[in-house]
C-alpha cells in the first residue's frame, strides 16, 4: 500500500511557495513538510482548524507522509492529533483508517495556521522578519488589560 499523503489547500499553494527557501526569494523554509507542521503547529495554537475545499495538485504537491517521518515529525502529528481528539485510540498504528483520520487532522490544522500566517505575512517583504515577531509574540505575550483604579487603595 502507498504511503499516506498530506495535502495542501490550493488557495494557500502560493503562501507556501512564498515561503519555500529557493534561491532568489524570502522563504524562510527547507522543505514544504517544515511548513506544514509549522502551520498546524500555529493552527493549533489559536485553535484554527479550517477542512480543505480544494487541494493543490501541482506546486505543492500532496507530500507523502514518509517525508514528515524521516524529518522527526512524527510525534507533532501524534501530539496535534491526540490533542485534537482527547482520544488515545487515534495513536493506533495499525489501522490504516485512523492514520487517514490523523492526517486529516493535520492538514485541517494546517490549513487554519496558513490563513493566520497569510493574514499575518500580509504586505511583508521579508518573511524572516515578520516570522520571528510573531515567534516573540508567542513566546513573550503581551497583556494588555485595562485595569480599573483602585481607590480603595488609599483608605
Amino acid at each position: 500500500m502507498a504511503s499516506p499523503r498530506v495535502k495542501v489547500a490550493r488557495d494557500k499553494a502560493d503562501l507556501v511557495q512564498k515561503l519555500l527557501d529557493t534561491r532568489g526569494t524570502t522563504g524562510v523554509f527547507q522543505t514544504y513538510a517544515d511548513i506544514v507542521i509549522f502551520a498546524a503547529s500555529l493552527g493549533m495554537r489559536h485553535h484554527q482548524k479550517i477542512p480543505l475545499q480544494e487541494i493543490s495538485q501541482s506546486e505543492p504537491a500532496p507530500i507523502s507522509l514518509e517525508v514528515f517521518i524521516s524529518r522527526g515529525y512524527e510525534w507533532v502529528i501524534n501530539l496535534i492529533a491526540i490533542s485534537d481528539t482527547q482520544d488515545t485510540q487515534i495513536l493506533a498504528t495499525d489501522n490504516s483508517e485512523i492514520e487517514v483520520q490523523r492526517i486529516a487532522i493535520l492538514e485541517e490544522y494546517a490549513n487554519g495556521g496558513l490563513a493566520k500566517l497569510r493574514e499575518e505575512l500580509r504586505g511583508a517583504v521579508d518573511y524572516t522578519e515578520r516570522l520571528l515577531l510573531i515567534l516573540s509574540a508567542e513566546r513573550f505575550p503581551i497583556h494588555n488589560k485595562e485595569e480599573e483604579f483602585d481607590l480603595s487603595r488609599f483608605l
